[in-house]
């Protein structure tokens, strides 16, 4: 190795120790953030912070299989018990009677301060007669029996109206004194992490100190034989980082295997093969650099697209190699590096468009490639024939070269036959135009099918919420945060009352504003003035007003007490349900209010416009989750098409440019053209669901086909294909489909649907690049 390459040697390996520190650094996720806006609407904001920090995305739900009822219920209670003491977990929740006792203690305490019941016609004789009579009616019910003991002090229900809200909604089963699934043959619990849902780190350290305790807990004589079953957000986030890991690790295994097989074949020399891996290790370091430079967090999926990302970078190694080696490097560079300069423009231009997307993961899967891509050729170009030193030549280059002539020659015969294809293709898009795309983004989760079963099994059975549903309620403090929840929640109460909604929670109702509290503290009245009230209203009733003074007691330690804090909540599962509801923001406070549908609407969902009517002038805006995803996805599309149509249009016009010919561009764009169409056809045909990565697909399938379209053109001005040449296209075409045929394979749809449109696009570009190539008519 001479002086200078031994020079561009060490810098390159300077460089790249330089990109591994920075790499080292960067922080890699697989969140829900790939599919998130980077400029949301302020509806797809609430959406963002939900997914990212909201109470739900902190949710996990588990299940206790096999052995009885008792087995089951032990074996819940013990692990409860473990995980409450643990710091990862804000809340640990089984049913167990004690969880709801610390809650009704503080309710009991607090009540005339908590419930909206508390007026001063409450405490009129009027309403002390109706509130008591209704109580002494409670007390002939099942339910009435677990407040017997309470009527003394609460003689007018305050306590009743408070407890029935601490659960609303669908409620648990119980079995041996813990929650049950609905069949009884599982026992159930609900946690809620301390970590946030985009926290993925976090999850899985929770999911794993789950296991690690239910293993201590079924040690225990007679729990053998017992399973555990989880689901939610953050279950999935931490099986979609494994899944994306283990198939960009297997993926780039596969194509980097597939490869190097090929290329040791056609090389048959082990620096050859070497020397390809600069400009390929240099695109991949690069990629990854800048896009952790700019966004701060490189996505997984981004990295797996990096791995297609290899048989495009090696494209340019094995164009220098085999072309190089009869003409020598002054002669590459003067005849062919041209022709490949503008294919790596065209690929520039096509990747360089999802830049300006909205879509966090196109901006990143766009930077990548476009970085990669560069940077691979600008090494190809001037670092390694450096490295390589004069005298590169392949062994039966040529002649594996000239076994390809023949097919080139005779390639015209499919002209019409194709075409043919193509006008069906044609007609089948256009009859299919109005169902072509997936219209969900859904299409684009990693969850699978068993695993959303088990979710929604859980779900039922707990009656957890999915939060679909929201009104929503900023406000520059706290105090203005509560006082607008209370008025918001007056108008959707008036929507339960009518049977429109099923219900909604609020933080207001275990913490109400100081107005409100203050507001009920003054309908309380003085001890005697209570005194004499009760006389008259229980005259010649059951139940003698001597026997209420607890009842005096309290209200008048009500009347004396101080607000109720957040701090007075701690401890009980209270605090949660607020600090769930009622969240402190950089620019203030923020209040959301999930509303459920009403019984027997779960699936037709709630009336949009009703809700959207009675919070007109409340300050609150209403949200629908699942149509804010829709609009979302859709929105992903329109920008997706436009991008799309922008790379190519600038492919057209950079290549129009160069070439100055219409039949010329006609000759490198059409194949392109049809090739898309013959692959969006296909694919469709198949049942395969499209979405939004392959409608990048497309585009990718555009940027990289051009650089062998461009190669064809050559005969549009009279130069030959040499066989070197020829060999050159062919291992390009090939390590393309390699590199991003693999993808095809994944089960993340992203990938999968990267690699199955790029990978048969990338043949497709290639044939019928030679089937209808411009021929300069002979002299």
């Amino acid at each position: 190795m001479t002086g200078s390459a031994l020079r561009a040697l060490l810098v390159w390996l300077l460089a790249m120790l330089l990109g591994a520190v920075v790499v080292w650094n960067t922080r890699f996720s697989a969140d829900v953030s790939f599919f998130l806006p980077s400029r949301p609407t302020a509806e797809q904001a609430v959406m963002v912070d939900q997914l990212r920090e909201g109470a739900v995305s902190r949710l996990l739900m588990l299940s206790i299989e096999g052995g009885d009822a008792g087995q089951r219920a032990r074996a819940s209670r013990a692990l409860r018990t473990a995980l409450t003491g643990a710091s990862d977990f804000a809340t640990v929740q089984n049913g167990e009677a004690e969880g709801v006792d610390a809650a009704r203690d503080v309710l009991l305490r607090h009540r005339y301060l908590l419930s909206t019941a508390v007026t001063p016609e409450r405490f009129s004789v009027e309403g002390l007669r109706g509130a008591v009579n209704n109580s002494i009616d409670l007390l002939s019910s099942s339910a009435g029996l677990l407040f017997k003991p309470y009527l003394a002090r609460d003689p007018t229900g305050e306590l009743v109206e408070l407890v029935s809200g601490l659960n609303a909604g669908v409620q648990p089963d119980q079995r041996e004194g813990v929650w049950a699934s609905r069949d009884g043959e599982r026992a159930m619990l609900l946690v809620q992490t301390r970590a946030l849902g985009s926290d993925t780190d976090g999850q899985a350290a929770a999911i794993a100190l789950i296991r690690a305790r239910f293993a201590e807990a079924t040690a225990l004589p007679g729990l053998d034989g017992l399973r555990l079953q989880m689901s939610g957000p953050g279950m999935f986030a931490v099986q979609s980082r494994a899944t994306i890991q283990q198939e960009v690790t297997r993926l780039s295994i596969m194509s980097s295997l597939a490869i190097a097989l090929l290329l040791g074949f056609i090389y048959r020399r082990t620096r050859l093969l070497l020397l390809t891996l600069v400009p390929v290790l240099s695109g991949t370091l690069a990629g990854v650099v800048v896009v952790g430079l700019v966004h701060g967090t490189v996505f997984g999926i981004t990295v797996g697209f990096g791995a297609a990302l290899i048989g495009e970078a090696v494209d340019y190694a094995i164009y220098y190699f085999v072309q190089s080696g009869r003409l020598g490097q002054a002669s590459w560079r003067e005849r062919y590096w041209p022709t490949i300069r503008l294919g790596v423009l065209t690929s520039l231009f096509g990747f360089g468009a999802l830049l300006f997307s909205g879509f966090p993961g196109l901006a990143q899967l766009g930077l990548y490639a476009l970085t990669g891509v560069l940077t691979a050729a600008v090494v190809t170009r001037y670092l390694l024939p450096r490295l390589a030193g004069p005298g590169v030549h392949l062994h039966d280059g040529a002649r594996l070269g000239r076994r390809l002539r023949p097919l080139v020659a005779h390639a015209g015969a499919l002209r019409w036959p194709l075409l043919a294809l193509v006008l069906v293709a044609a007609a089948y898009l256009a009859q299919h135009r109005h169902d072509l795309w997936y219209p969900n983004l859904s299409a684009l989760s990693t969850v699978s099918a068993s695993e959303a079963e088990l979710d929604g099994r859980l779900r039922a059975d707990l009656g957890a919420p999915d939060a679909r549903y929201m009104a929503v309620i900023t406000a520059p403090d706290r105090e203005s945060a509560l006082q607008a929840a209370e008025r918001a929640g007056a108008q959707l109460q008036r929507l339960v009352d009518a049977g429109l909604i099923g219900g909604f929670d609020s933080p207001a109702r275990f913490l109400p504003s100081d107005a409100a509290q203050n507001a009920r503290r003054a309908s309380l009245p003085p001890a005697d003035e209570l005194r004499a009230r009760l006389a008259l209203a229980l005259a010649d009733g059951p139940l003698s007003a001597g026997r209420l003074q607890p009842f005096v007691d309290d209200v008048q330690a009500a009347r004396a007490s101080t607000n109720l804090t957040r701090q007075d909540l701690d401890g009980t599962g209270l605090a949660l349900a607020v600090d769930a509801l009622l969240l402190q923001r950089p620019g203030g406070w923020s209040v959301l209010l999930p509303l459920r549908p009403a019984p027997g609407d779960a699936d037709t969902g709630i009336p949009v416009q009703a809700v959207r009517d009675a919070l007109a002038g409340s300050g609150a805006l209403f949200i629908d989750l699942k149509g804010e995803f829709d609009a979302l996805y859709g929105e992903y599309i329109q920008e997706a098409i436009q991008l799309s149509a922008a790379g190519c249009l600038a492919i057209v016009v950079a290549l129009a440019f160069v070439l100055r010919s219409g039949r010329r561009l006609a000759g490198v764009m059409l194949p392109l053209v049809m090739a898309v169409m013959l692959v969006v056809a296909g694919l469709h045909a198949s049942g395969e669901r499209l979405h939004l990565l392959h409608l990048v697909g497309m585009l990718l399938t555009v940027a990289v086909g051009s650089n062998y379209a461009l190669f064809f053109d050559r005969l549009a001005v009279g130069e030959p294909l040499d066989d070197e040449t020829l060999l050159s296209i062919a291992v390009a075409s090939v390590t393309t489909v390699i590199g991003f045929g693999v993808l095809a394979w994944s089960s993340v749809p992203v990938l999968h649907a990267i690699g199955a449109t790029v990978g048969p696009g990338a043949v497709l570009a290639l044939l019928l690049s030679a089937v209808f190539a411009v021929r300069k008519p002979a002299a």
